[in-house]
């Protein structure tokens, strides 16, 4: 019976941070960067780093914990998900067509190698410690330069009327001051509730491993598949945000923008900061 509350708890914690994620982090966000009149490019980095915040979490609580093993699943089967579910929403809004660019090609080329190095990581057994979490790094900022400059070299007659049409959508936004404080204390508040759902979901973490032996593997799938959960949500939302301005390619470059932002952080920079925490405290 005790298995089975551990259980529930893992389930409900998982569910908690995902409903936060999608109900109130993502929109605030999403908000915010149209407030300050940012490109799709940019909303969908913003939207890429507001779905990888239950990765975040629950990482470094597992890796905290020693649970490094936990964390490694649970990064492969969110990326894996990402991307299968970024497929799924490209192909329902018939957008594929659009995909033939060269810089979203690069794009998803990246992703996928935010798929193989873990995979490597769970064939080889690969010895996880601070200087992988370095070259982690490294990897995260070499994929980020090569993303913003082939989107420059590629893309730049999309931004220029992207520009314009964000002017038009966002002019009634523009001055006012008072949002941005609200939205930045949503925000704030949104973190405190994360990071107090996150801390108990730890505790379900180790109960589950340690007192009942359930392997990590099965737990690292299980966060992975919960975690991915708010990047479905906001692919679908921005192609069919931009489809009903008839501008169908900025909905695709802001949803490939957001799987690849999410993707490269929970694999370079949130399994880095695992592999710290986890030299630290395991």
């Amino acid at each position: 019976m005790d298995l089975l509350w551990q259980c529930c708890l893992f389930i409900i914690y998982s569910l908690l941070i995902v409903a936060i994620s999608k109900y109130i982090l993502v929109p605030v966000l999403r908000k915010l960067a149209e407030s300050m009149n940012l490109k799709a490019k940019t909303v969908g980095n913003l939207a890429g780093i507001a779905t990888s915040v239950p990765e975040f979490l629950s990482v470094s609580f597992a890796a905290a914990t020693g649970l490094i093993g936990t964390s490694v699943f649970n990064i492969l089967s969110s990326n894996v998900i990402n991307l299968v579910q970024y497929s799924i929403s490209v192909g329902i809004n018939h957008n594929s067509k659009i995909l033939r660019n060269k810089a979203l090609i690069i794009d998803i080329v990246m992703v996928v190698v935010t798929i193989l190095i873990p995979i490597i990581f769970v064939i080889t057994n690969f010895e996880t410690n601070i200087f992988v979490a370095f070259l982690l790094i490294a990897l995260f900022i070499l994929c980020y330069y090569i993303n913003g400059n082939t989107h420059k070299l590629y893309l730049q007659q999309e931004e220029s009327l992207e520009l314009k049409e964000i002017e038009e959508e966002t002019k009634w936004i523009r001055g006012k001051k008072n949002i941005m404080i609200k939205y930045g204390i949503y925000l704030t508040l949104t973190g405190i509730a994360l990071f107090i759902i996150g801390n108990l979901l730890s505790g379900t973490l180790q109960s589950l491993c340690v007192r009942f032996n359930v392997p990590e593997i099965v737990i690292g799938i299980a966060l992975g598949f919960i975690t991915s959960l708010p990047e479905l949500i906001t692919f679908f939302e921005a192609q069919r945000h931009h489809k009903a301005s008839s501008n169908e390619r900025l909905g695709v470059i802001e949803a490939t923008n957001n799987l690849l932002t999410s993707n490269i952080l929970n694999i370079f920079v949130i399994q880095s900061i695992g592999i710290i925490l986890y030299s630290l405290f395991a």
